[in-house]
């Protein structure tokens, strides 16, 4: 699929996936939140940094730097995440 044809399906239904990425944000905080050290790790950072990228997207789609800017560095944090949880960093 083209990005032009991507983009404007996400920008036509902006508000659903802003939604489903702000309700994903809530449940894998949640999730460590009520799990704590028991928590899936990999697949909250996994989870999280999904939601980071829908939420990124949405912004830039939007044209909202702060936005972007947060969003983005929640991606880069989450491939940390990700990377520790494998343990390819220590």
């Amino acid at each position: 699929m083209p990005t032009r044809t991507l983009n404007a399906l996400v920008y036509s239904n902006i508000k659903t996936v802003e939604m489903i990425g702000v309700l994903m944000r809530i449940i894998s905080f949640t999730l460590v939140s009520w799990l704590g050290p028991d928590s899936p790790f990999l697949f909250v950072w996994v989870f999280n940094t999904v939601d980071a990228l829908m939420l990124s997207w949405c912004a830039v789609l939007k044209k909202d730097r702060a936005y972007t800017l947060l969003n983005v560095f929640w991606v880069l944090i989450g491939v940390m995440g990700i990377l520790r949880a494998m343990n390819f960093l220590h």
